[in-house]
């Protein structure tokens, strides 16, 4: 039974925020991806396509999410469902850390508007 304790889950930091990984091939996931989101205050992402749906869910603190233009506060214990092909932007504009679990399957990328193509390890 693979267990991943939180002392071996691996910290990835980008863009100001930190992602703990749990879930990933890795580990032992074999379709699913799993993590915690870190989103400092004040931290602002930059907006980014997805390839693959992305369940998100704050576990504590509040967030404005823009998902394909349309802007929501989002505040402790709510779920927000990103399906592929949606333009995500993540903004805490609070003076606390907002924490999230997330949950994609295997595979996700992030295109940004740059060009950029990023494939997270976290999700990979």
């Amino acid at each position: 039974m693979p267990v991943v304790r939180a002392s071996e889950a691996v910290t990835h930091e980008i863009h100001g925020a930190r992602f703990v990984s749990y879930a990933t091939p890795l580990t032992g996931a074999r379709e699913l991806c799993a993590w915690r989101g870190e989103i400092p205050a004040g931290t602002r992402a930059p907006a980014h396509t997805v390839t693959h749906e992305e369940i998100f869910h704050l576990l504590d603190g509040e967030l404005l999410m823009t998902l394909d233009e349309c802007t929501e506060r989002v505040t402790a214990g709510d779920t927000v469902i990103i399906n592929p092909g949606a333009t995500l932007t993540v903004e805490n504009p609070t003076d606390r850390t907002a924490v999230s679990w997330v949950t994609t399957s295997i595979g996700l990328r992030a295109h940004l508007a740059d060009g950029t193509v990023l494939t997270p390890p976290w999700a990979n």
